[in-house]
């Protein structure tokens, strides 16, 4: 989303639809994902601090590290 200024403004994350990554530790040092469908969006958060926020990538780009990251 772009604001009057042309910056990008953030997007609200949506409260529902995360799941902690799989490789998530059992001591709880774990990221959040959120890929719900919201304007193209992947929203990132730690599980520990999900108060501090979140980042957000486009949809395309976060499957293009996960495809780099797993070698495909």
């Amino acid at each position: 989303m772009v604001d009057p200024s042309g910056e990008s403004a953030p997007l609200a994350a949506p409260a529902d639809g995360w799941r902690k990554s799989s490789y998530s530790g059992a001591r709880g040092d774990c990221v959040e994902v959120n890929e719900t469908a919201v304007a193209g969006a992947v929203f990132l958060r730690d599980t520990r601090n999900r108060d501090l926020g979140h980042l957000e990538a486009p949809a395309p780009e976060w499957t293009a590290l996960l495809a780099a990251v797993r070698g495909r």
